[in-house]
């Protein structure tokens, strides 16, 4: 009885060391993902490589490092609790600022610019649709990204010149600008994609249309499109509101570049960063919700952000986004 009672005693301290190590094995693996994608995001080792994929998920991943903290912290593992605290705290840094509004207030009497920008889904979005959308929103400017020529006369025969008469659609090209505002401005050769310049309250504003390539695609590509966007808003992102599908989201290493340039994002401004846009009704994965945010509206010092939302339309797989801005004197960008 005696040695019976001792094999006893002796499993249950063995039972207890196996469940501590399996539980920080687990533990261990789950950081692994949030570790590896920090690492890539510090390095901005994404651009232009097959990285840029998983970067998407940071967000996501990072869910994975609190509850991973917590666990070990209740093990004990005092070295990997630290590891994983500041990865926690690391994640906060980048993430806590796009769900916070930074608090600024446009003027009273600034002028406002409300646009909008729709990825059209290859032609496929409903013109009626997407042409409603312009008259409840009182849009001043929409920018349509995979808009075929089929397409774009389905959204004429839906009404869409009488509310935003102006356009900009160069042949060869599937992004177009529409503007009830007259254009005062060719546009600007720099810009490497379809823009105007549109005049609000006797300001000036440059409206840039943006598509870059997926970096599902050809991530060598969409990074050099980013580069493109990046080199032509130098000196000129002051008084430019960039729109549209730039297939990125904050976290990727081009899109920091860009904004570095003095443009901000609208829905990081406005507290609402991690707002997911796409897939939206994805014919491929029908079920799957909006999980990344990668259709943004970007402005200059000249202008600040007043409201931002997003909106369902019928047959594309990304949601609108309508911002309205503030056109700021220039005493006050």
């Amino acid at each position: 009885m005696v040695d019976g009672t001792s094999e006893a005693g002796e499993g249950t301290p063995r039972r207890r060391r196996w469940w501590r190590a399996a539980l920080t094995g687990m533990c261990v693996v789950l950081l692994l993902g949030p570790a590896a994608l920090a690492v890539v995001r510090v390095l901005g080792l994404d651009d232009g490589t097959v990285l840029a994929l998983p970067m998407a998920a940071l967000p996501y991943a990072a869910l994975l490092t609190v509850p991973a903290a917590v666990v070990l912290a209740g093990l004990r593992r005092w070295v990997l609790t630290g590891l994983a605290v500041l990865l926690v705290g690391l994640q906060l840094w980048w993430l806590v600022p796009r769900v916070v509004a930074d608090g600024a207030k446009a003027p009273d009497g600034a002028p406002r610019l409300r646009v909008a920008t729709s990825n059209a889904y290859m032609g496929g979005v409903s013109p009626e649709a997407l042409v409603d959308l312009v008259r409840t929103q009182r849009l001043d400017a929409l920018a349509v990204e995979e808009l075929s020529v089929s397409a774009a006369q389905a959204l004429d025969a839906a009404g869409i010149r009488e509310l935003l008469p102006h356009r900009e659609m160069p042949a060869g090209t599937d992004t177009a600008v529409f503007t009830r505002l007259p254009v005062t401005g060719a546009g600007d050769p720099a810009w490497p994609t379809v823009n105007v310049t549109v005049t609000v309250g006797g300001r000036p504003v440059q409206l840039v249309a943006v598509h870059t390539y997926y970096p599902l695609g050809d991530a060598r590509r969409w990074a050099a499109g980013m580069h493109d966007l990046r080199d032509a808003a130098v000196g000129r992102s002051g008084d430019a509101v960039l729109l549209g599908d730039f297939n990125a989201t904050l976290d990727h290493a081009p899109m920091r570049s860009l904004l570095a340039t003095g443009l901000t994002d609208t829905h990081a401004e406005l507290g609402t960063g991690l707002i997911p846009t796409w897939p939206e009704h994805n014919r491929d994965f029908p079920r799957l919700p909006p999980m990344i945010q990668i259709d943004h509206v970007l402005h200059g010092r000249a202008l600040r952000a007043v409201s931002v939302a997003e909106y369902t339309l019928a047959r594309t797989d990304h949601r609108a986004v309508v911002a309205e801005l503030a056109v700021l004197d220039r005493s006050e960008g």
